[in-house]
């Protein structure tokens, strides 16, 4: 076997071994989106259940609580970067990456100070590569978040938001993450998660916030209730939850479009690999044909010397 012909078999063999490798990674993405799917969209029935409860007190009685209020004596602002921990997913955590850059230039804009919290090792390595400040950091779970992990986080944004220190608290929560469309489209977007935003609204076909608040349409008409002990302590109990099943179900959604674009991403590779392997035996065939193209014409040129001598 000539050099030529060798060189091609060896590529050859090494890209049929990263076809099956990203075969298999493309069928493992295929399996596990539908149980991530299922997740984010069982929460919905949860979410807006919390919705209606805060939508009622909301109605029923003039809403004042730390969640709610605008904080002015701290330039301090919590970001929160949802990234994956693992590559091979396209352009899934540049995209999250350079939104996040985006808002961050933003806020500094606008005179304020961000402090960083991260999921995911891609948004971790990206930020301490360029020297900037984590304040906190998740890994290990980007493409199938735990509820013990969404409560640590929400726990640790809700402490940060209440915290009265200025040189500890924060007085905004921002979120950028990427939500799950359809298998084809995933959209990356940045929420203001705190201070929440409790919109005033009649009692029927109620839309309780905005973009940074309770973004659910409640379409019902509420009745009259008695609160016990009181409003005050309701809300104390239910805005909490609210935050972390928002913050849940951003986690979800995230997990969901990282499976989604490593599932694109790694069955383009496979037709990659496919045409790479063609192509690579096309030119092994050719070098083949030309070596012996070439050895025959070197047996008749030695049969006609020996002639001709």
């Amino acid at each position: 076997m000539g050099g030529k012909q060798r060189i091609y078999k060896q590529r050859i063999a090494a890209t049929r071994t990263l076809g099956k490798v990203f075969r298999a990674m493309e069928m493992i993405a295929a399996s596990r989106i539908g149980a991530a799917r299922r997740a984010a969209t069982e929460l919905g029935p949860y979410e807006k259940a919390l919705t209606q409860a805060v939508a009622a007190v909301a109605v029923h009685t003039d809403v004042d609580h730390p969640l709610t209020r605008e904080r002015e004596d701290t330039p301090r602002v919590a970001v929160l970067v949802i990234a994956s921990d693992r590559g091979m997913a396209g352009a899934y955590s540049a995209t999250i990456l350079r939104e996040t850059e985006r808002l961050l230039t933003r806020l500094r804009d606008e005179g304020k100070e961000p402090v960083l919290y991260t999921s995911g090792r891609r948004a971790q390595s990206y930020f301490r590569f360029r020297g900037i400040d984590i304040e906190y950091a998740w890994e290990g779970e980007s493409d199938s978040p735990s509820l013990d992990t969404s409560k640590e986080i929400a726990q640790l944004l809700l402490d940060r938001f209440l915290d009265p220190s200025t040189t500890e608290g924060v007085s905004e929560v921002h979120l950028v993450y990427t939500r799950f469309k359809t298998m084809v489209s995933q959209v990356p977007e940045i929420r203001q998660m705190l201070p929440l935003t409790v919109v005033d609204a009649p009692s029927s076909d109620v839309e309780r916030t905005t973009e940074r608040g309770f973004a659910d349409n409640v379409d019902d008409t509420f009745p009259e209730y008695e609160f016990i002990p009181s409003p005050e302590v309701v809300l104390d109990a239910v805005l909490p939850l609210y935050v972390g099943s928002r913050i849940h179900n951003v986690m979800l959604q995230s997990a969901a479009s990282e499976l989604a674009a490593r599932q694109r991403a790694m069955h383009t590779a496979t037709d990659n690999a496919e045409e790479l392997i063609t192509k690579y035996t096309r030119l092994a065939n050719s070098a083949r044909q030309a070596e012996i193209t070439q050895e025959i014409s070197e047996i008749v040129g030695g049969a006609d010397a020996l002639v001709q001598g």
